[in-house]
Parts: C-alpha cells; sequence; structure tokens
C-alpha cells in the first residue's frame, strides 16, 4: 500500500502541474498533503520531514549551484549585446553564396550563443527574431527557415555551458554517490559539472554537423527552399569581409574559450569558469557599448528572478523526493526498472521515454530534480557510465522540446514568428532535426565512448 501511495503522489504532482499551478509550490504542496494523509493512514512517518533541514542547508552550501545564476547573468548580458545579430549579418555574407548558406549560418550562430549563454528560450527568441524575416524575405521554404531557428536554438541544452548540465551536473554526482553507497562499494571516482561539460562536447558538435549536412543535402535536392544569397546584397566581399569576420567572431570565441578552456585545462571548476564568463560577457557588452546601468538593472533583475525559480523548484522537489522515498517509492521503481523485458537496456529504453514524453509537459529543471533523482541511482547501479548517462538524458530532453505538438522551443518561436508562418509549417519543419537527434541519440547508445572517450582523456579517469 505503500509504494502504491508513491505511485499516487507522482500521479497527482503531474496533475498539479498540468493545472498550471507554480511548480515549487505544486511539489512541497503535493508532497506536504501526501505526507499529512499518510501519517493519519500508518503509511508514513511524519518523523522523516526531519531531515529537510540539512537538505536545504546542503543546497544552500552547494559550491556547484553557485555557476546557475553565474551562467544565467552571463546568457542574459549577451542576449543584450547585440553579439547574435552582428554574428547572423557576418555569417550570411560569408555563406551567402551557397545555397543553404543562410541556414548555415543560423546553425553556426545557433552553436555560438548556445557556447556563449546556455539558455534555450533566449536563444530560440532571438534567433527567431533575428533571422526568420531574414530568410522568408530571401524565399527560404518557411518550414525549413522554422526547424532551422528551433533546432539551432535548442542546441543550448547540450552545447557547453548549458543550465541543463549544470543541474543535471549536481544531481548525476549526487545519484553516483547514493548508488555507490546502496551498493555497499566504494570508488575514489567523483562526477563534477565539468565532466558533463566535457563529455558533451563531442556529441553536441556532431549534431550541430548532421544540421549542416542535411541543409547541404537539401541545397542539393531542394535548391528552391534553400536560395542562395543575391550577388547585389552581398555588401561585404574580399578582405573587408575577412576583416569583419574576425572582428564579430574573436570576442565571442574568446569568452567561450576562457569559459571551457579554463575548465579543460583544469585551471578552474565550472564555478570559477562561470565568474570569468560572467566578467567576460560584461566586457564584451562594454566593448559593443551596450552596457548601460538600465541594461545592467534590468539583466540582474532577470538573473535574480530565473536563479529564485530555480532554487524554489530545488526546494519544492527536494520536499518531493523526500517523501517519495518514505513511501518506498524509490524501491518499487527500482524493482519495475528490473523487472522490464530486454534487461538493464530495456530499463535504459523506459527512462528515455518517459522522460521524453514528460518534457512535452514540464520543464528540465523539474525533471531534473524529479525524476532523475529517483531513477538516476537505480540505472548507475545497473551498470551505466553517470557522464554517458547525463548527455543521453540532455539530448533526450533536446529532441523532446522539439518535438510537436507541445515541444517548448516550438512555443518561444510561434511566440515571435510573423502571422504568415502557421504553426503547421512550424511543426513539419522540425521533424527532419528530431530524426537528426533520434539518430544522435542511437549513435551514442551504439558507441558510448562519444560521451565518455574525452573526459578520460583531459581528467584521466
Amino acid at each position: 500500500m505503500e509504494a502504491y501511495a508513491a505511485l499516487y503522489m507522482f500521479a497527482g504532482v503531474c496533475v498539479v502541474l498540468l493545472s498550471g499551478y507554480p511548480v515549487a509550490f505544486a511539489l512541497g504542496g503535493t508532497a506536504l498533503l501526501f505526507a499529512w494523509g499518510g501519517s493519519l493512514l500508518d503509511l508514513y512517518d511524519l518523523s522523516d520531514l526531519a531531515f529537510m533541514p540539512n537538505r536545504l542547508f546542503g543546497i544552500m552550501t552547494n559550491d556547484t549551484l553557485i555557476a546557475v545564476p553565474l551562467f544565467i547573468f552571463m546568457g542574459m548580458v549577451l542576449e543584450r549585446s547585440r553579439v547574435a545579430e552582428q554574428l547572423l549579418d557576418t555569417m550570411a555574407m560569408l555563406f551567402g553564396p551557397l545555397r543553404g548558406g543562410l541556414g548555415i549560418s543560423v546553425t553556426l550562430v545557433g552553436m555560438l550563443m548556445a557556447a556563449s549563454t546556455g539558455i534555450v528560450g533566449a536563444t530560440v527568441v532571438t534567433m527567431g527574431l533575428l533571422s526568420l524575416p531574414t530568410m522568408l524575405r530571401r524565399n527560404y521554404d518557411p518550414a525549413v527557415a522554422a526547424g532551422t531557428i528551433c533546432a539551432s536554438g535548442t542546441l543550448g541544452q547540450i552545447i557547453p555551458p548549458s543550465i541543463v548540465l549544470v543541474l543535471l551536473g549536481d544531481v548525476i554526482s549526487a545519484s553516483y554517490q547514493q548508488a555507490q553507497l546502496q551498493m555497499g562499494s566504494y570508488s575514489p571516482r567523483t562526477i563534477s559539472v565539468g565532466d558533463l561539460f566535457v563529455g558533451a562536447l563531442i556529441p553536441g558538435l556532431m549534431l550541430v554537423g548532421f544540421y549542416i549536412l542535411y541543409l547541404l543535402w537539401l541545397a542539393w535536392r531542394r535548391p528552391e527552399a534553400v536560395p542562395a544569397i543575391p550577388a547585389q546584397e552581398r555588401t561585404l566581399k574580399g578582405r573587408a569581409l575577412v576583416l569583419q569576420v574576425f572582428k564579430v567572431l574573436v570576442p565571442p570565441l574568446f569568452l567561450i574559450l576562457a569559459v571551457l578552456g579554463s575548465i579543460l585545462g583544469g585551471l578552474a571548476t565550472p564555478t570559477e569558469a562561470a565568474s570569468v564568463g560572467a566578467m567576460g560577457a560584461l566586457l564584451l557588452a562594454a566593448l559593443q557599448k551596450q552596457l548601460t546601468l538600465q541594461t545592467l538593472q534590468r539583466v540582474m533583475q532577470g538573473t535574480t528572478r530565473v536563479t529564485s525559480m530555480v532554487f524554489l523548484i530545488f526546494v519544492g522537489a527536494t520536499l518531493f523526493s523526500l517523501v517519495f522515498r518514505g513511501f518506498g517509492g524509490d524501491q518499487l521503481v527500482a524493482e519495475l526498472l528490473q523487472d522490464l523485458p530486454g534487461g538493464k537496456f530495456g530499463a535504459m529504453l523506459a527512462v528515455m521515454l518517459l522522460m521524453f514524453v514528460l518534457g512535452f509537459f514540464i520543464d528540465f529543471i523539474e525533471i531534473t530534480f524529479v525524476v532523475v533523482p529517483i531513477v538516476g541511482p537505480i540505472l548507475l547501479m545497473m551498470g551505466f557510465d553517470p557522464i554517458w548517462l547525463g548527455v543521453m538524458i540532455a539530448i533526450n530532453l533536446q529532441t523532446s522540446f522539439l518535438t510537436p505538438p507541445f515541444g517548448f522551443s516550438l512555443f518561444y518561436l510561434r511566440g515571435v514568428a510573423p502571422a504568415q508562418l502557421s504553426t503547421l509549417q512550424i511543426y513539419r519543419g522540425v521533424l527532419p532535426f528530431i530524426a537528426l537527434q533520434m539518430l544522435a541519440l542511437a549513435a551514442l547508445a551504439q558507441w558510448p565512448n562519444l560521451a565518455t572517450w574525452l573526459p578520460r582523456l583531459v581528467y584521466g579517469e
């Protein structure tokens, strides 16, 4: 009966979340309601809630989580510094002579923005506002234009410094420690956010390569869908174009190298690298003459608002997990996964499908804080590599964010798209990119070294 109470509680929180009630209060309130009801039926011991203060103190003193507000601050500063606008204009001049060149430019700028900001919503909205009118004006197929922008914007899920990877790294690390304790074994290996950053590099760049190859294939098969920019519109050529590319590319590349290079080189932890990135973003905004007192005030307000939301959800999810385990839910989930046909691969497939479907309805933050702590230790005890698992989850959620009819990225683009671009065209445009992401997931499942080779090389594990 206790275990079934855990399932009822999970179903209950899903219903409350779908009602639109604030996520943090839905998680915490549902947990408290079931804890109180369970105590009346002698199914739950309220003394378990005494562990909550220690867990909250653990959140407050977690050095890794300091990276979250710093990366959010960095992304919001860059969003307002016109970096994306200048990058897109210059890349369009560079690749303009090619059929599909504008789409390739959008993909590369999306990659650079993902590596600079790590915020999916901001990237999709920015790219939609800047590039969609241009692509439609230059006779790009509306579905192709929408699909390219949505897919490029969601690269912020997987390419470091992704907020998803920061949060996943902390949760995966805790799940790995819990799995070690439950197995009664000890491993000197530790899992950090830096491990996930490094592990996600090759899969992230592989996705970018898939997108570009698809656009080149489209230029060959359907050249009218991705026309080249007319010569009269390419105002920069020759040496002037080279100088402009150098001028526009160097600052964001320097920022990316400062953040990721300091992590890869072992010079800084992800948290320290986040502070470097925040300072670099301020310097870049100042060089672009976009750093005003009003801009800084808006950035700080936005950072505080998003950070408060993340940590309040973290608190609600912690309370939910505590009560869920008090009902024996973790044991029930372990038994269900172990009894699935196909062994550990069947269990992994079931978890990936669950997260994929949940990604239609709830944000990655709730999935990371609620679902991963429940299933993570179980999958790790089955022998899966924690870095590989974290990267698989990140790409899976990225795919979910693209999939009609509920993908978050589709709603972001719909909110800024002109009226002549229909929702059906947006849905149709993302389908090939969803197939490419599925291909990337299959490749990563078949060859886990795509995610684990580089961390072993960098950290010698």
